[in-house]
């Protein structure tokens, strides 16, 4: 009879587990991340991207970009990851410009976390295109190169799209990590930088399986 009675007890603590963990999400919207009212046209459709909005300034994303790092260089085929930088004022739109300077010459490896370390530890303030072209230099790109591609088409267009893209992404503060077009994740909302990076997880695999 008390064997019975164990079964029983087994299988009723079996099916509450199961109830505590079914189809429910561990993450809500509202609540841990922000669904897009008008979802954002992505470059790759074929991709989940997933965009982290940024400024070199950033103390926050300063402090994010190592965690952000390692996690992105770890996700699967069927993911594609980029940046954007934000710019609410025109010392963010100087070091956007830096940014998609260091992707057209193709330097963004040598130079991105030295910008971090410039503004955030150094102290430096970059806010000008002189500035911006002496710090190149220092990292082995010649002034009047700089000085070309700062003024260039191709970057002049990529900084407007990277301003409507945040616009369109209802950004409110940085880092914040889009997935897909769809959700927006803070770390006010998912509870820290970690936890913003577990969001996404959960976010990308739900796309994931939207697509079945």
């Amino acid at each position: 009879m008390r064997v019975i009675a164990a079964v029983f007890a087994l299988i009723f603590s079996l099916a509450a587990c199961a109830e505590g963990t079914g189809s429910s999400p561990a993450y809500k919207a509202g609540v841990h991340y922000a669904e897009l009212e008008q979802p954002v046209r992505t470059i790759d459709p074929n991709k989940i991207e997933v965009t982290e909005v940024f400024w070199y300034g950033c103390g926050h994303c300063f402090r994010f970009e190592p965690m952000l790092h390692q996690w992105s260089a770890k996700l699967a085929d069927d993911v594609v990851f980029r940046q954007s930088p934000a710019m609410w004022n025109k010392t963010m739109q100087v070091h956007a410009r830096a940014f998609y300077v260091a992707q057209a010459l193709k330097v963004l490896d040598k130079v991105h976390q030295p910008l971090f370390t410039a503004l955030n530890v150094e102290r430096k303030s970059l806010a000008t295109e002189q500035e911006l072209a002496s710090f190149f230099a220092s990292h082995g790109v010649a002034e009047e190169t700089f000085l070309k591609a700062y003024k260039s088409f191709g970057v002049t267009s990529q900084v407007k799209q990277a301003d409507a893209r945040a616009r369109s992404y209802k950004i409110s503060g940085t880092p914040e990590v889009v997935i897909n077009g769809k959700y927006r994740v803070s770390a006010r909302m998912a509870g820290g930088q970690s936890e913003m990076l577990k969001v996404a997880d959960y976010l990308i695999q739900k796309e994931r399986d939207e697509r079945g």
